[in-house]
Parts: structure tokens; sequence; C-alpha cells
């Protein structure tokens, strides 16, 4: 028999069922609109003044981030202490704020081994989100120096070590760990010369003011292919597809290998999902076939990497590195 009660009953019920269904279904959609777009601008901080690699790296990914993302993505440059200042800034940044780091090796592996107060914690304040080119250093000798091999050159180092002079970029720089490294393997004493970028230190080696240079190879390529300088080695594992014609250091009789590289670090702050996100969009951009020519153009290989292969990247290479950089006994 039904009642009014009953039927009224039932009635709540049904109400209440649907009720539930749509604060479910608005939930739902309130969590899928703020995982499909970001509320505000996205800013990528870059610890470099502008036109040098990494800066050309964070334009390239950033203007094909922005289509993505439907807001603007701007390229904020804060230069200073070798990169750390960018990574003090960016560690505090408020959780609200849409933010990335574009960093190498020397701000989140050597700076961290060698700075006793470095002023943020590389694994604890700042959480990878993708890992976008990698690079080759370069070994390069001044044209006024009569070698054109690299075992002649170190039989010219050990013949002169009061002129076996490497210069480097910046002092404490992955160039000058694998300075370093190249003199350690060779048992050649050199005395590694920090300069103040990669312009002044070219000025040099061109001159003849310092025989022997090393820098990433798309520094030092455009002089090498205008014939104002020779590079005897790069130091990837195989040949480079921008020089296929000079070979690897273990072609050259020297069993070593190394690269640097570009990666996005999103602060630790940044909410899980946003940084998810952000690591799915700059994956997509890897991918796209006009991203890959725009970093060959600039003589740079583009890497394709999700979250988790970054994370196992810079495991295996804090590995690789940290002895190197500790058994140096390097001070700042």
């Amino acid at each position: 028999m039904t009642t009014p009660f009953s039927s009224t009953l039932r009635l709540t019920r049904r109400m209440a069922g649907l009720v539930a269904v749509a604060g479910l279904f608005a939930a739902g959609m309130t969590g899928a609109h703020a995982q499909a777009q970001l509320d505000s601008p996205l800013r990528i901080v870059v610890g470099y003044a502008p036109g040098g690699a990494t800066d050309r790296v964070a334009r390239i990914v950033g203007d094909k981030l922005a289509a993505k993302l439907g807001v603007p993505v701007v390229v904020d440059n804060k230069p200073g202490a070798g990169g750390r200042l960018a990574a003090q800034q960016v560690k505090n940044t408020p959780a609200n704020q849409n933010v990335l780091m574009l960093a190498n090796p020397a701000v989140m592996v050597v700076a961290p081994l060698v700075f006793k107060d470095n002023g943020y914690d590389a694994e604890r304040d700042f959480v990878p989100v993708s890992h976008v080119n990698d690079y080759d250093f370069a070994l390069a000798v001044s044209p006024t120096l009569p070698v054109r091999e690299l075992s002649h050159l170190l039989a010219w180092m050990r013949a002169n070590p009061g002129q076996a002079n490497v210069g480097v970029p910046a002092t404490g720089s992955l160039p000058h760990f694998f300075a370093l490294m190249v003199g350690e393997k060779a048992k050649v004493q050199t005395q590694v010369i920090g300069y103040r970028g990669s312009a002044p230190l070219l000025n040099d080696l061109l001159g003849g003011q310092v025989p022997v240079a090393i820098d990433t190879s798309d520094v030092v390529l455009p002089q090498h292919e205008a014939g104002k300088l020779r590079i005897l080695a790069l130091s990837g594992a195989q040949r480079s597809p921008f020089a296929p014609k000079i070979p690897t250091f273990k072609e050259a009789g020297l069993d070593l290998a190394a690269t640097g590289w570009n990666t996005f670090f999103a602060p630790a702050t940044m909410p899980r999902d946003k940084v998810d996100k952000l690591s799915r969009l700059i994956h997509e951009v890897m991918q796209d076939p006009d991203t890959a020519r725009r970093f060959k153009d600039a003589l740079m290989t583009p890497v394709v990497s999700t979250q988790a292969q970054t994370a196992a990247m810079l495991k295996a290479y804090r590995a690789q590195w940290a002895p190197v950089v500790q058994k140096s006994g390097y001070q700042p």
C-alpha cells in the first residue's frame, strides 16, 4: 500500500541521489578544468644572460609550450653566481605561482658539491620535470699550435708542462671538471684557467693567448667550421651528427665520454598535478618535429624524456660526476 509518507520518502531518496551524482560530476568537471589549463602566465627562469645555450633552449620550448597551455610563457633571465642565484630565488616560489627553472649540471650537480652554503638543496627543493637536451664538450686548439691530433697535443703538453694551460668558460663549470678528467686520464698536469664566459675564452684561443680550450660543442663548432680553430675531439659516446668527421675522445685514444644537459625543474612547492601536467606537455613539445629542427639548427641535441626517465638520468649523472668533483678538491 502506497502512502503519502512512503511516496515522499522515495522522492527524497531519488533527489538525494541526483544531488550526489551532480556533485560528483561538478567535482570531476572542476578537476578536469583545473588540469586543462593554467590560469596565469608561466615563467621560465634561466640563471644566465640572454643569448647563451640554456637561454636558447628555454625560448625554443617556451614558444611551443605557450600554444599548448593557452597562456603566455615568459623567459626570465636571472644571471648571477653561476646560475645559483636563480635557484635560490625559484626554490621560495609560492605554490600558487607558475614557475619552472631550466638548469644545467653546474647548478644542480656541481654547485651542491662544492659550496658549503649553497642556498638551496638541489634534491629537496626541486622536482625534475623534463630533460630536454644534451650537449658534448669539445677540446679545441689555437691555430698557432701545430697539432692536428689529440695524441700529438698530449705529447706536446707533457713536453711543455709550463705551457699546458687549458681555458674553460667559467671556473667551477662542467667544462672545468671535464678538463680535469682529461688531464687525469691522460696523466698530464694541466693548469685550468677559468674565463668569464665563452666569448672571452674564444677570443684568447683564436689569438693564441691560451693554447687549448674546452667548451660546449655548440659554442666551438662554428669557429671550427670556419677554419679559425681546430677541434681535436668531442666528448660524446658516439660521433656528433653535427660534426661526423671529428673523432670522439675514445676514438682519439683517450677512454673518456661525458655530456651535459638542460632540464626543467619545478620548485617543490608546486602542486603535484601541475608538475605532472607541465611534464606531459613538455614531453609533447619535444616530440614535435619542428622543435627537433630548431634544436638541430642551434647545434644542440633534443631529448624526449618522461618525468621518470628524467629522474633516473639525474641519479645516474650524480653518481658519475660526484666522485670527479670531490676528488678534484676544488674550492670556490
